[in-house]
């Protein structure tokens, strides 16, 4: 499996920490073994976006993909851009249309009509997945976020002229996806998939620079230090198995140099700083080159 015709793919849905302009670093830090061949398995556990499953499934060749996200609602879009792509598309020209057709007060209504749709109806449909889209596209700085009772809250954005439908992409991206195997599992779920022939990226939450920088909620719980050691147990495991492990996580020593919360916990496997355009807390001011982790066990 891998992209023989070389098609553009990039990621469909903005998201929270992609990784896009961290891809051609990942790049040099992917395994030697990918990049012979010898690699035939690819596991993604925390997929989000997907820009490094986008990225190796265009430049590496691997018989079997294997992608989860405990968003449910990410996943059915996955789904549905592989089972029903025309479909989708169908369902996004119109609402493209017809979004893009009004003034600003009437565009801001329609976002929060479609919202309170989506929250009441959260079922794994055609629509559901366009409508996701859509609030993706047009909410304030492309957020994903949900309260605890798992309804996405994001206001509306101010966009002139969003790109709502991107019909070549979804139908690249539907070309990728055809054998791959979509779960929505806890990530410790995935250790089955896991031998001595697979690579895993494992780009979880990131850990939170700061107080204001406490964006965890992809999904209703919150993925706290004890889920940040339950994954590097979790690690441990595949580790065992033989498998090439790559994980990326923020650098806590950004703001606290004395903070050694990774480099204590994966003591064992090699931990490489590298730099990425971040903002490291809510003023807009202190965006810029911060540190973030890439750790790896080869």
């Amino acid at each position: 499996m891998g992209n023989k015709t070389k098609l553009s793919l990039k990621p469909f849905v903005k998201w929270a920490g992609g990784k896009r302009q961290l891809l051609s670093i990942i790049d040099e830090n992917l395994p030697e073994e990918l990049k012979r061949g010898s690699i035939n398995r690819y596991v993604e556990p925390f997929v989000g976006g997907g820009a490094v499953f986008f990225h190796i499934i265009g430049n590496y060749q691997v018989e079997e993909v294997i992608l989860n996200d405990i968003n449910q609602q990410l996943i059915n879009v996955y789904r549905i851009i592989r089972d029903d792509v025309n479909g989708l598309i169908e369902y996004l020209a119109n609402i493209e249309d017809e979004y893009l057709s009004l003034n600003e007060e009437g565009r801001k209504e329609y976002f929060y009509n479609k919202r309170v749709f989506y929250n009441r109806n959260r079922i794994h449909s055609t629509e559901i997945a366009g409508i996701f889209i859509f609030l993706n596209r047009t909410c304030f700085n492309g957020l994903y976020r949900v309260n605890k009772k798992g309804e996405f809250n994001v206001p509306h954005g101010r966009y002139k002229n969003p790109t709502i439908l991107d019909e070549n992409n979804l139908l690249n991206v539907s070309v990728v996806l055809q054998n791959v195997k979509l779960k929505s599992v806890d990530f410790e779920e995935m250790e089955k998939y896991v031998n001595d022939k697979t690579f895993v990226y494992l780009d979880p939450p990131y850990r939170p620079l700061d107080a204001t920088s406490n964006f965890t909620s992809y999904n209703k719980s919150d993925f706290n230090d004890e889920e940040q050691k339950r994954l590097k147990k979790f690690y441990d495991k595949l580790d065992k198995k033989g498998a090439s492990l790559l994980l990326s996580n923020s650098d806590p020593k950004n703001t606290n140099e004395n903070d050694d919360f990774f480099d204590e916990l994966y003591s064992d496997y090699k931990i490489k700083r590298v730099y990425a355009n971040r903002m490291i807390n809510a003023n807009g001011n202190n965006r810029g080159k911060v540190t973030e982790l890439l750790i790896s066990n080869y």
